[in-house]
């Protein structure tokens, strides 16, 4: 009996057929949207007079653009004003379900997704976002499309794709405390490099992702493609099943069994083969620190800035233009560099979860005075969640703003903008030049505790010593 792992099952799953270009034409079983890759797909449908062929599997929601200060509308940016408003009349017209403001489940895409149940194990799940990778934490083949793509599925519920080869990346051993999954998985970009897994599926094993919930999981799959690959994802088990039991998209009464044993059938085979196999050890990552421009410029909160003169290549290249754009010292500690800002929120880490560590450690601690903290929830549901256990409060009594759900200043396609060049310490998952909405912005990515204790300190600090008490 032949073995296959879950990349090809859920391939071969949803594979309509053999094009003559070599490529597979693709089912996708979940299609989600949001306003900023939408508005000119429905567009070009409406020029070719066609209808959105299944709406029951597209759900839109908003989050790139809208305003995380404001509550009520008309906003005072009318490009958001105007997308949020073309956003809404396509969902009406074509039958979408939409997670309106007003809802109750508005919120950034890839944490509205799972937290309805709408992410389920063994599906094809496609998003005109990047960062759809985050979906595969449930078993599910989940990737980012762009606005043409989007429109193709609109119409056909269908994509021409080439199969990926697949690597398994096993983190073996225990974590050491104060590490998390956002520095396991800035630590295996750093390794592998942010081109290390193109035209690859990145499947994540190991004791550490045995251990991790399905929020750290996420976290992890957020930014596969980070490391250059197109899919992240962790086998389906009793976690994965937990965490979806009586989510409102969920299978429900007798079906929910039935829907269980699908799942499970989509692991991968004990045996089955790998393009090849990556081991790290977990006792080797530390709270990590990006010090450049790209994701795989990171190192320890512990260690001390890269010199580009024992570098080579494009490697050593890279590093100048990194070093002179985020204004640092080659051979400086990376701990004790100032900071501006502090972000807390994105797919990467706006989930309760997040919030939950942090603000179970900000008790007697203040944002040191000058530096700029939010906090965005990644949802509504989220932030319902974190009001009523009082998170909140603990974030405004220590010196954060608390905000509305939405991508807020991860990528800053709304007011929530660096300014001229200051330098954030941010939970998201992009440190590209001016990603955060200033060109010449300085972003330095870590895991959210990091980014209190840089609130705190006003500088690149151990959240291991900040929070020591």
């Amino acid at each position: 009996m032949e073995k296959y792992n879950l990349f090809q099952k859920v391939w071969r799953h949803h594979s309509v057929g053999l094009l003559d270009n070599g490529q597979t034409q693709l089912f996708v079983g979940r299609h989600l949207i949001h306003e900023v890759t939408s508005p000119q797909a429905f567009g070009m449908l409406r020029e070719m007079n066609l209808p959105v062929r299944y709406p029951e599997r597209t759900f839109a929601t908003v989050d790139h653009i809208v305003p995380t200060d404001e509550v009520k509308e008309p906003y005072s940016d009318p490009l958001a004003d105007a997308m949020i408003k073309e956003l809404r009349e396509n969902c009406a017209k074509t039958g979408v379900t939409f997670f309106d403001i007003d809802s109750g489940k508005q919120g950034i895409v890839h944490v509205v997704g799972p937290e309805q149940g709408l992410t389920q194990p063994g599906m094809t799940i496609a998003c005109g976002d990047s960062h759809t990778s985050t979906h595969g934490a449930f078993g599910a083949i989940a990737f980012g499309v762009g606005t043409s793509q989007v429109r193709d599925l609109l119409a056909t519920q269908t994509l021409a794709l080439s199969p990926l080869k697949v690597r398994r990346i096993e983190v073996n051993g225990h974590l050491q405390p104060g590490v998390y999954a956002k520095d396991v998985i800035l630590h295996i970009i750093r390794k592998l490099g942010v081109n290390g897994g193109t035209g690859y599926a990145y499947e994540y094993a190991g004791d550490v992702f045995d251990q991790f919930s399905m929020e750290e999981r996420m976290t992890a799959c957020n930014m596969s493609i980070e490391g250059g690959a197109r899919v992240g994802y962790v086998n389906p088990d009793e976690k994965t099943f937990a965490y979806l039991n009586g989510k409102p998209y969920s299978p429900k009464h007798e079906n929910w069994e039935k829907a269980v044993t699908v799942w499970s059938s989509f692991a991968s085979d004990k045996g089955c083969d790998y393009e090849d196999i990556v081991l790290f050890n977990a006792a080797d990552i530390s709270p990590t620190v990006t010090w450049g421009i790209n994701p795989s410029q990171a190192i320890s909160v512990e260690e001390k800035i890269p010199d580009p003169r024992e570098l080579t290549g494009a490697e050593a290249s890279s590093a100048i233009e990194a070093l002179d754009y985020m204004k640092l010292s080659a051979g400086s500690d990376i701990k004790g560099t100032a900071i501006d800002v502090a972000f807390i929120g994105s797919c990467t880490n706006g989930r309760i979860s997040d919030l939950e560590e942090v603000a179970s450690k900000l008790n007697g601690h203040k944002v040191k005075t000058g530096v700029k903290a939010i906090v965005v929830p990644g949802s509504q549901v989220v932030s319902k969640i974190a009001e009523e256990k009082g998170l909140d409060e603990i974030f405004k009594n220590a010196g954060f703003e608390w905000r509305n759900a939405g991508c807020s200043m991860c990528l800053a396609m709304n007011p929530d903008k660096l300014i001229g060049d200051q330098l954030c310490a941010s939970s998201s998952n992009r440190n590209f030049k001016g990603r955060q909405g200033s060109p010449t912005g300085r972003t330095m990515l870590m895991s959210p505790l990091m980014v209190a204790a840089a609130a705190i300190r006003g500088e690149v600090a151990d959240s291991r010593e900040v929070f020591s008490n």
